[in-house]
């Protein structure tokens, strides 16, 4: 079943299209004010997709339904990621990177980003992906079986925009820079934004982003 979605339309002609996926128990309403506020280039033409995740049962949650993009079975960093789970959301928002570029957005021109949770799965599919992306937000986030990543990775070359804030108690700071370790040793063209924040998005955050966003897609 393919994923519902929330978007942002482009301000003009439709050139180039930004897929965000959300945390857990949000839904893709969640980030959807984030689009406007960006106050992007109206001729960039880029369109928001803020998707909706299954909803499943979260077993940390004692069991309880929500929306997730799999399930987490311990807070232990190495084990927080279920695999399948992961691989399983990867494979379906792949299916809405497909449309895009059935759609004639080139693949270049697409972005993949994702806050907790939904970075997991961005990081994830990004560089797995058969096309190369235009590039890959991970923010407040980790990685699933990094162990796998150079085995896997098709792209080692994406250029990476992770941000973390230095007081996140949900996923520690150094989780993500676990994370952005990884991809360094494997020579991705990867930045670290750091911020005074818990497991959130600030303003100064999202200065960063809609920089980095206009130099990607422009």
């Amino acid at each position: 079943m393919s994923l519902d979605f929330v978007e942002y339309a482009a301000q003009s002609e439709h050139k180039a299209t930004v897929i965000w996926l959300h945390g857990l128990g949000d839904s893709g309403d969640g980030f959807a004010p984030v689009a406007p506020q960006l106050n992007l280039p109206s001729e960039l033409g880029i369109r928001f997709v803020f998707p909706h995740a299954p909803v499943q049962p979260v077993t940390i949650n004692g069991g309880m339904e929500m929306r997730s993009w799999y399930d987490i079975k311990s807070i232990e960093l190495d084990k927080r990621a279920d695999e399948q789970g992961v691989r399983d959301s990867a494979a379906k928002v792949e299916e809405l990177i497909n449309t895009e570029i059935a759609n004639g957005i080139p693949a270049n021109k697409i972005i993949l980003a994702g806050f907790s949770q939904g970075g997991v799965v961005s990081l994830h599919l990004a560089p797995r992906f058969e096309q190369k992306l235009g590039g890959v937000m991970a923010l407040s986030t980790y990685m699933c079986v990094p162990q796998k990543f150079a085995d896997e990775a098709k792209h080692t070359d994406l250029n990476v925009f992770m941000a973390h804030g230095s007081q996140d108690n949900v996923v520690p700071h150094s989780a993500g820079r676990s994370a952005f370790e990884v991809l360094t040793a494997h020579n991705m063209d990867v930045s670290w934004q750091e911020y005074p924040m818990a497991h959130q998005v600030c303003a100064e955050e999202l200065q960063a982003i809609r920089q980095w966003l206009i130099a990607r897609l422009s």
